[in-house]
């Protein structure tokens, strides 16, 4: 994984680089790119939790007592941007079973491009949990700043944005907006168009993972 800044962290392991490019291949079909995007929002999510905390407990194996680690507090709660944030929220609970989920629904008012908000539901106790936001895309960062925004009015212990492509345009938004959240991201592209899509990119993410257009 390499380091952008002190806050965005390219997980560039060429396992999730291999993938991702067959994901933006416009032949590739709504179940490949599907599939894929579970993939490698699997081997994501080793890098995002690579730093939660540990704890020791005592068990027994089949030969003897001994102590061992686990995670530490609260569970982690997943919170998807609907609705493309339901492709990478899959592979993540493969990883973490046990994490809550919570849901944002924003869309983005096609004129403005700023973010909607019509949908939200979380966990309870949210000021003990660490929070883990998914969207495929920081493009505009106008959805993942709302989302950013609303959950911190909850108060968690941490927050994230995982995604798997932002370009320099979302980075400095997101940065902007709110400079104490790290970035996870499985590519930095080249600039929006004029249209709030990331170039080169891989299209619009919820059209490709449901088979819409």
């Amino acid at each position: 994984m390499t380091t952008y800044n002190d806050k965005v962290h390219l997980v560039d392991h060429p396992l999730v680089q291999h993938k991702l490019t067959l994901m933006r291949r416009k032949d590739a079909s709504t179940n490949t790119f599907r599939t894929l995007l579970n993939e490698v929002s699997m081997l994501m999510a080793y890098e995002v939790t690579r730093d939660m905390p540990m704890q020791d407990i005592e068990i027994e194996t089949p030969l003897e007592t001994m102590t061992s680690r686990v995670i530490d507090g609260k569970k982690l709660v997943f919170v998807s941007i609907l609705r493309a944030g339901n492709g990478i929220l899959e592979g993540m609970l493969s990883v973490v079973p046990g994490a809550r989920v919570g849901h944002v629904g924003l869309y983005r008012d096609p004129k403005t491009l700023t973010a909607v908000e019509y949908y939200f539901k979380m966990p309870q106790d949210m000021e003990a949990r660490d929070v883990v936001i998914v969207d495929p895309m920081l493009a505009t960062g106008n959805s993942a700043i709302a989302a950013v925004e609303r959950l911190k009015e909850l108060n968690p212990k941490s927050i994230k944005f995982v995604c798997l492509l932002t370009c320099p345009e979302g980075i400095a938004a997101m940065q902007n907006a709110h400079p104490d959240v790290h970035i996870y991201t499985a590519a930095i592209d080249r600039q929006l168009n004029s249209h709030g899509y990331i170039l080169p990119g891989l299209g619009d993410a919820g059209d490709r993972i449901f088979g819409t257009k």
